[in-house]
């Protein structure tokens, strides 16, 4: 049976984790334990330093790694990743590059300074072409900037009625190959990859109201089976050693991405490396193809549905909150639908309530500071705190 770990960010949030025969001995162990203590969260509304809207690329049948020909220019896709793009960077820009050096060719061009870009630019380096970045900015400022930052290889990756049964080994293969890469990053100087302990707390909740969908659940593919080999299991506390007072407390570790150290590192080894960045605002295909590149590897994002004109790409809205850090937190949770990642740059908040449904088909990039004063409000419930409004706007 699936992890929590296993299962990513939507799924901590849905059902029963563990049952059986491995629920019951991990419980067993947990008995024997001591309590854990954790340093609480200051989950205050004015300790939120900033907050910022990513608009996920989400494709129904999957990230887009066709290529096509603009005259003698062969351009290769490498986008429509939805909540998966820094988990599956570096496997879906293997496959790109791999087409991208079909022609051997000594120079290549990456459109985009993403979390794909910037994994494209370091791969088609490494297979020995000169490269440089065309992009309106370089990573701080991109929408992979705005992300979560916690290994979610699944979320809103693709719809499995759409998708088909191929793409499920396309997924695998990206996903074995980002973790291994992914792991060459652990212990580095800022930590840009490290693993935290997570836990998902389960409140006595009453049931939700039953109201009519005002929009279609959709089938959102879940593969993270085929790679339960490379998860950790989750262990269900006993109530005598939970760092929480709550119906159920589920303990386990997952990987987060420190986005700013991590972008800062890979840009710095892109530059390293000779890379080259130059600032572009494309708005056809055509310009791409005046370059005179022979090899291009598109990498826009949610840019590419007004780029190319991709009708497929649907965005997926999605806020996030950054409280001041806390250098003693170490840990992630989930709490009454509230999402939390302990990332070196401030601890994450986000309001995961509607499940993947939430944003979904919603282009908005203007941040909603009630939402995030109610994801830190609801927090506080957990640990107690008294919460201070900031009436701040952004």
């Amino acid at each position: 049976m699936q992890t929590p770990f296993a299962l990513g960010r939507r799924r901590l949030l849905q059902g029963s984790l563990l049952a059986g025969s491995s629920l019951l001995t991990a419980c067993a162990t947990a008995s024997r334990e001591q309590a854990l203590s954790l340093p609480p969260i200051r989950a205050r509304t004015d300790r939120i330093y900033d907050m910022a809207v990513c608009l996920r690329p989400f494709r129904a049948a999957g990230p887009r790694l066709d290529s096509e020909r603009l005259g003698d220019t062969l351009v290769v896709h490498n986008y429509g990743h939805g909540g998966s793009g820094w988990s599956l960077s570096w496997g879906s820009s293997a496959i790109a590059v791999a087409k991208a050096m079909q022609g051997s060719p000594q120079e290549i061009a990456v459109i985009g300074c993403g979390a794909l870009g910037l994994t494209s630019a370091i791969l088609a380096q490494r297979a020995g072409a000169k490269v440089t970045i065309y992009a309106r900015e370089q990573i701080p400022d991109t929408r992979s900037f705005r992300a979560s930052g916690a290994w979610t290889p699944d979320s809103r990756i693709a719809l499995t009625s759409v998708a088909g049964p191929a793409f499920a080994a396309q997924w695998e293969q990206m996903a074995r190959t980002s973790f291994k890469t992914h792991r060459q990053y652990l212990g580095l100087p800022g930590m840009p990859v490290e693993w935290t302990d997570y836990y998902s707390v389960r409140a006595d909740e009453p049931p939700p109201a039953v109201t009519a969908p005002t929009t279609p659940e959709l089938d959102f593919a879940s593969y993270s089976r085929s790679i339960a080999d490379l998860t950790h299991g989750a262990r269900k506390l006993a109530p005598e050693t939970a760092p929480f007072r709550a119906r159920a407390v589920y303990q386990t570790e997952i990987m987060v991405f420190n986005i700013a150290d991590y972008g800062h590192t890979l840009l710095s080894d892109f530059f390293t490396a000779g890379g080259q960045f130059r600032h572009a605002d494309f708005r056809s295909p055509a310009e791409i193809a005046a370059l005179g590149k022979r090899a291009v590897i598109n990498c826009t994002g949610y840019g590419a549905r007004a780029l190319w004109k991709d009708d497929s790409v649907v965005p997926v809205r999605g806020q996030i909150a950054r409280l001041i850090p806390q250098s003693e937190v170490h840990y992630g949770l989930d709490y009454k639908h509230v999402y939390v990642v302990p990332r070196r740059d401030g601890i994450i908040v986000q309001d995961v309530s509607g499940g993947d449904m939430k944003g979904y088909g919603d282009a908005s990039e203007t941040v909603d500071r009630a939402e995030s004063d109610r994801a830190v409000t609801t927090l506080a419930e957990l640990f107690g705190t008294r919460v201070a409004t900031s009436g701040r706007t952004t």
